[in-house]
């Protein structure tokens, strides 16, 4: 028969047992940090893309809603296209009064090319005067005076035949190549360009799949180059985790790992590591020209350094949770034993997170 334990005896069972308990539970985390990690620093994100239009101009059409599942290259607004319209037409006929300036100069090098022919000529039968004048007065056939009018002729033929030419070079030179792709041409074509480019961009288009959110446009309401109007939130989710560093030893890409959702407690999701970042802002510094600033600290244990892994899910039924959604990492081992004690380990922390 068990004889009656004194207070003093009951107060020292008590000790004793919450001495074991926690050291039992104090050796189980200390193991499973080292051979199981779990992080309740996680959430889900989602690609944000911000659409600005391209051009300025007031909104004439909206043609989505708010939290309105939309497709890449589908239109979500209208900018009034009518200036645009007008100046695309206006390039236009820039581009065909380039072609009739190159007609133009065609004709004018045309007429260059038969007044060289016919200066040349003048100039050959002007020559041909002054030399037969040259031999007459030689024989005493013709006068001094007949003589040097000859020779000023020539000489005034052979100047016309040079403006001539130059001329010529003139109109050769403005007109550029041969056919449509002389410099006007191709500078009319390229402003058209541009101001087609300029029409197209009056449509914003999704740049990507996603869910339209925060839109506050109206129409009328005026349009800046570079400012966001709306934001498309991409349907691809990609899970980010901090673990501590220590934590991280030997994981590797495509290690497995179990998440759980604050919102779906309970629930566990099969994801695998995708990548580790490279580093974190803690090891970041700035060239600012000034002297080291050491980190101090009165603490004998520092706090320790948290990393950054993204985990992509197998299950994308999950694609439902909004950007920001927090959940809890476990990375399991591959271990059956380790890996059950894990699945087991976040159920309940996640059941903590969603009761707490």
């Amino acid at each position: 028969m068990r004889k009656n334990m004194t207070p003093d005896q009951q107060f020292a069972r008590l000790v004793r047992v919450s001495i074991f308990l926690f050291v039992s539970v104090f050796g189980y985390f200390m193991f499973a940090d080292a051979v199981m990690p779990m992080t309740p620093q996680a959430m889900a994100t989602r690609m944000v893309t911000k659409v600005t239009p391209q051009v300025s101009g007031k909104i004439a059409s909206i043609a989505v809603e708010n939290n309105q599942l939309v497709a890449k290259g589908d239109v979500l607004f209208s900018i009034d296209s009518a200036p645009y319209e007008l100046a695309a037409e206006q390039a236009t006929l820039a581009l065909e009064q380039a072609k009739q300036d190159n007609a133009e100069l065609d004709a004018s090098i045309l007429a260059a090319k038969a007044d060289v022919q016919a200066n040349q000529s003048s100039a050959q039968q002007r020559n041909s005067e002054a030399k037969r004048l040259d031999a007459l007065y030689a024989s005493r056939g013709v006068s001094q005076q007949l003589t040097d009018q000859a020779q000023s002729d020539a000489v005034t033929a052979e100047a016309n035949l040079l403006a001539a030419k130059a001329r010529l070079t003139k109109l050769v030179v403005s007109r550029g190549r041969n056919g449509e792709d002389n410099l006007k041409v191709r500078q009319a074509r390229n402003r058209l360009a541009q101001v087609e480019l300029n029409l197209s961009y009056t449509q914003i288009r999704a740049d990507q799949n996603g869910v339209v959110t925060n839109l506050q446009l109206e129409v009328g309401s005026f349009a800046t180059v570079g400012q966001p109007l709306l934001a498309v939130v991409s349907e691809i989710v990609d899970i980010i985790a901090d673990f501590r560093e220590k934590s991280l030893r030997g994981i590797e890409p495509q290690s497995t790992a179990l998440i759980a959702f604050d919102g779906q407690p309970g629930r566990l999701y099969h994801a695998k590591v995708s990548t580790v970042d490279a580093g974190v802002s803690a090891g970041q510094f700035d060239a600012n020209g000034r002297l080291a600033d050491p980190q101090e600290s009165v603490r004998w244990v520092r706090d320790a350094q948290r990393l950054r892994l993204h985990l992509e899910l197998d299950h994308q039924g999950v694609n439902a949770l909004p950007a920001g959604a927090r959940a809890t990492v476990q990375l399991v081992p591959n271990s059956g034993l380790l890996g059950f004690l894990a699945k087991v380990q976040i159920k309940v922390i996640s059941t903590l997170h969603y009761i707490y």
